[in-house]
C-alpha cells in the first residue's frame, strides 16, 4: 500500500468520526444563530447547502455555500462582545461532508496536501488561495466579532472566507468590521444577529486554467439587535434595531456604505441572483411583527 493510499484511508475513516451537519434545512440549535430562527428568504438555487457550522462540539453559526463557485453566499451569526484584539493561533479547515457520504458533523484541518483532490470537487481548497498576489482570504464571519476562542476558531475554516482584494479586506471593510463591533458594544443590549454575504459577477480565480473560486463584487453586511439603548446618541439610536452596508470589493473606490436593511434588499435583488421575496431578517427586525407571529 503506497504512501498516497495510506493518506486516503486514514481521510476516510477520519470522515466517518462524527456526524453530518450539511442539512436539508437548518435544525432548531442552528437556527439560534437567525433572527426568530428564520434563514434570509429568497435565496434558492440546487449549488447551495446549508451548513451547521460545528466546531468541538457545538454549532457556532450557519453558513449558505455555493458548492459551483466554491464560496459561501453568506454566513449568518450572533455578535459575541468583545474587545476585538485577541487571536487564536489555528489551522485552516474544511467541511468533509460536502463532498463525501460521511456522518461528520465538524469542519476539520485540512490533511495532507496531495488528499485535497478528493474533495475539492465541492468546496475551495488551500491551494486555490496560493500564489495568489491580489486577494486574500476574507471572513464573513469575522472573528473579531466573537470573544470565546472555540468561536473565534470556528470561523477558520474555508467555507466562511472568500477572497478580498487585500487593499479592501485590510482597509475599509475591516474598519466597517471595528465600527459593527464598537456600535454592538456599547449599544445592543441584548442578542445582536448578524448576516454577511456577497454578490458575484462571472470574476473567478482559476487554478490549471479552471475555474476555481469566485471573486465577489460586493460584500455586504447587516444586523439586528431589538433591545437596544434607546437613550445612545441619536446618531447611533437612528442604527437601531437594524442597519446594514455594502463595499465594492476592489482596490480603489471600495468605500463601505452603510443604508437601512431595505436599501441593501433592493440593491440585492438589482445585482444578485435573489428573487423579490427577498428578506433578510424575520418581519424586517420589527419586534412587534415578530411578537405577533409567534402568538398566532
Amino acid at each position: 500500500m503506497d504512501h498516497r493510499t495510506v493518506l486516503l484511508v486514514f481521510f476516510c475513516f477520519l470522515l466517518v468520526t462524527v456526524r453530518s451537519e450539511v442539512q436539508k434545512d437548518f435544525s432548531p440549535e442552528c437556527r439560534e444563530f437567525m433572527y426568530m430562527g428564520t434563514p434570509p428568504r429568497g435565496l434558492e438555487n440546487r449549488s447551495l447547502k446549508k451548513i451547521c457550522q460545528r466546531y468541538n462540539g457545538k454549532p457556532r453559526y450557519v453558513t449558505l455555500y455555493d458548492v459551483v463557485d466554491h464560496i459561501p453566499v453568506y454566513s449568518a451569526y450572533t455578535f459575541k462582545r468583545s474587545d476585538g484584539f485577541k487571536k487564536v493561533d489555528v489551522p485552516w479547515m474544511f467541511e468533509p461532508q460536502l463532498s463525501t457520504e460521511s456522518d461528520s458533523g465538524e469542519m476539520q484541518p485540512f490533511p495532507p496536501n496531495d488528499v485535497h483532490d478528493s474533495f475539492s470537487d465541492a468546496q475551495a481548497i488551500l491551494e486555490d488561495y496560493s500564489n495568489i498576489v491580489d486577494f486574500e482570504r476574507g471572513h464573513l464571519n469575522p472573528d473579531e466579532h466573537q470573544a470565546h476562542p472555540d468561536d473565534k476558531a470556528a470561523t477558520y475554516t474555508l467555507t466562511n472566507v472568500v477572497p478580498q482584494v487585500r487593499e479592501f479586506n485590510v482597509g475599509h471593510w475591516k474598519q466597517h468590521e471595528h465600527v459593527i463591533r464598537r456600535r454592538l458594544n456599547n449599544y445592543c443590549r441584548g442578542k445582536a444577529y448578524i448576516v454577511t454575504g456577497v454578490t458575484t459577477s462571472g470574476r473567478m480565480i482559476r487554478r490549471y486554467n479552471i475555474d476555481r473560486v469566485a471573486v465577489p463584487t460586493y460584500l455586504w453586511s447587516a444586523y439586528c439587535c431589538v433591545d437596544y439603548d434607546h437613550n445612545a446618541p441619536f446618531d447611533e439610536r437612528s442604527k437601531f434595531p437594524v442597519f446594514a452596508a455594502h463595499g465594492l470589493n476592489e482596490k480603489e473606490g471600495a468605500e463601505v456604505i452603510e443604508m437601512s436593511v431595505q436599501q441593501l434588499e433592493d440593491f440585492l435583488k438589482k445585482n444578485t441572483f435573489v428573487d423579490k421575496r427577498f428578506q433578510i431578517f424575520f418581519g424586517n427586525c420589527e419586534p412587534n411583527d415578530a411578537i405577533m407571529a409567534v402568538q398566532t
